[in-house]
């Protein structure tokens, strides 16, 4: 097919792409059924034309994105910067709250009908934003000053948005940068100096969110009832999700009970997202928890062997900057349901059902298959014996 002779870049990450995918199906399905007889009519076959939606319109954005020379990605991270800030600020202020928490993550968008979460947009063009800087300061003596307007006034104006009404994201997103900016080689003393400060705002937040709770709805309460209860091991209402899924864990065992066999998917709330990897383990016991882990890693080692292969300074922190939160999720994800982590709500990549966390991962897949894929056209013209210099030009 035309479709497939178009498809470049790093072959076995179309393939951890695609199996990440078709696994998907069976999980989404069977741990749907309870969602659709609570909120439905019982059609567990709409969750599974959705998520087969999602994942359609994720890999056609995959594909797109992936034909895009990615130097295109530098200029396109400072146009989205300032959109990303503007979507973040709608969705906050909206007022959206359950239980008198904030729960401002979405926005309605207008005539198709579907929510879109803005924070998962702008993690990846943040992280766009910072490979591009970085990029552009290798090599050079910059001081914190002059780095404090260009790099991290965006950080922490997209963090500070974020915050209110989802903390996970945000501490995410924060180590993320953080990660990057060390392998970019950003000075030490400066990213020590960046993370006091972050928890000095941290701090700030919490206390004058616990001042004025009227006035301005939180989540407070519930990450500090998380992560005491989690720490202390304390058995309440709030821990329900983790029990079940540790019941479901356990009742897997090697080879789990078989696809669609799932029980606890009856009990279990979030069965089809968040506590997904607990519905696999039960219906497909260890050997199949350990296959997802494996396609993570790979994962992870197929983006590290891209961005060592990249020929320029911006490919390598681009691939590695989109790359790494991917499989950082989705190891957190797995921790959240074998209770080595509090819970979080971050969904599994891939595997999770919902349309925006699809659609962003396949958008950040995408950009490192557009790294990868112009190495491969350097090597074709290399192999032709013409010169790639001036490939390589237009991308530095």
């Amino acid at each position: 097919m035309e479709l497939f002779k178009n498809i470049k870049g790093d072959k076995l990450i179309w393939a951890i792409a695609a199996l990440l995918a078709i696994f998907s199906f069976l999980p989404v399905y069977s741990s749907a059924s309870n969602l659709a007889y609570i909120s439905g009519d019982g059609n567990t076959f709409n969750y599974f034309l959705k998520h087969f939606l999602h994942l359609f319109l994720g890999f056609t954005l995959m594909y797109g994105v992936h034909r895009i020379p990615y130097r295109y990605f530098r200029g396109l991270s400072m146009v989205l910067i300032p959109v990303v800030v503007v979507l973040l600020i709608v969705t906050l202020f909206q007022g959206t709250t359950i239980e008198g928490a904030n729960a401002s993550r979405w926005i309605q968008v207008p005539l198709v009908g579907f929510t879109f979460q803005p924070s998962t947009l702008a993690a990846v063009v943040l992280m766009v934003y910072v490979a591009r800087y970085l990029s552009k300061i290798k090599g050079k003596t910059v001081s914190f000053k002059e780095s404090l307007l260009p790099l991290w006034t965006p950080v922490f104006l997209i963090l500070a948005l974020i915050l209110p009404a989802n903390f996970s994201t945000t501490a995410i997103i924060f180590v993320m940068v953080l990660v990057l900016t060390f392998l970019g080689g950003y000075p030490l003393r400066y990213i020590a100096f960046i993370i006091l400060s972050g928890i000095v705002v941290l701090s700030l937040f919490i206390l004058v969110a616990r001042a004025f709770p009227e006035a301005m709805p939180n989540r407070v309460d519930t990450w500090s009832n998380r992560i005491e209860n989690y720490l202390n091991g304390e058995d309440t209402e709030a821990d329900y999700q983790i029990e079940k899924a540790k019941i479901a864990i356990a009742s897997g065992g090697i080879q789990g009970l078989g696809p669609g066999k799932s029980i606890q998917k009856n009990f279990l709330p979030q069965s089809s997202s968040d506590f997904i990897y607990a519905i696999i383990i039960e219906e497909y016991g260890l050997i199949g928890g350990l296959f997802l882990l494996v396609l993570y890693l790979w994962l992870l080692f197929r983006v590290v062997i891209v961005a060592h292969k990249s020929d320029t300074v911006f490919g390598k922190l681009l691939a590695i900057g989109v790359g790494l939160p991917i499989v950082f999720q989705a190891l957190i994800n797995m921790a959240v349901a074998v209770e080595l982590f509090p819970v979080t709500g971050q969904t599994l990549p891939l595997i999770s059902s919902g349309g925006t966390s699809i659609w962003m991962t396949c958008l950040a897949v995408g950009i490192i298959l557009s790294v990868s894929a112009k190495r491969q056209e350097i090597r074709e013209l290399e192999e032709l014996g013409e010169n790639p210099l001036e490939i390589l030009s237009e991308t530095i």
